[in-house]
């Protein structure tokens, strides 16, 4: 009985940091250069806007062809109320796609490619067609993203000092 207790806590203590990073990414501070992530967006504005609850355009036109970004970070895939996403998106969003950098990041690179892999169908399309060409500007547009959310939201993110 002895040997199952120190199996279980040496497999828990194991296990602990491999669920802490799969777990806690949402909650991560972005890494990425919000400014340089400014200037990036200037690519994404003919799609998307970022409008707060109260309806204030923070980034943007009134473009209406990609949702709005506001507070993404942290959000599941496919559920900006109003907006008609593509089909693979919601069952992304349903089979556990949340928005956190290392997400965001891999899908703007690669829309389809992306949630080809993440939902294993080689048939799945996404309805964004633009690429963003770089890591470094996906991390960053992140980064921008993510500094638009409301002070307390970014608080949450911020890792632990405990």
């Amino acid at each position: 009985m002895k040997f199952n207790w120190i199996a279980l806590a040496a497999a828990m203590t194991l296990t602990a940091p491999a669920f802490a990073e799969s777990h806690g990414d949402a909650m991560m501070a972005p890494t990425g250069d919000a400014d340089a992530g400014e200037a990036a967006f200037r690519q994404c504005v003919a799609c998307h806007i970022v409008q707060n609850d109260e309806g204030e355009t923070l980034a943007g036109r009134r473009a209406q062809t990609g949702p709005n970004l506001y507070q993404i970070s942290g959000r599941s895939a496919g559920t900006v109320e109003d907006f008609r996403y593509s089909d693979a998106m919601v069952a992304a969003g349903e089979a556990g796609l949340v928005w956190n950098e290392e997400t965001f990041s891999a899908y703007v690179q690669d829309p389809t490619g992306y949630l080809r892999e993440f939902l294993d169908d080689s048939g799945a399309r996404g309805k964004m067609a633009f690429r963003v060409r770089k890591e470094e500007d996906a991390v960053n547009l992140y980064a921008y993203l993510a500094s638009l959310s409301p002070a307390e939201d970014m608080m949450e993110e911020a890792p632990s000092t405990n």
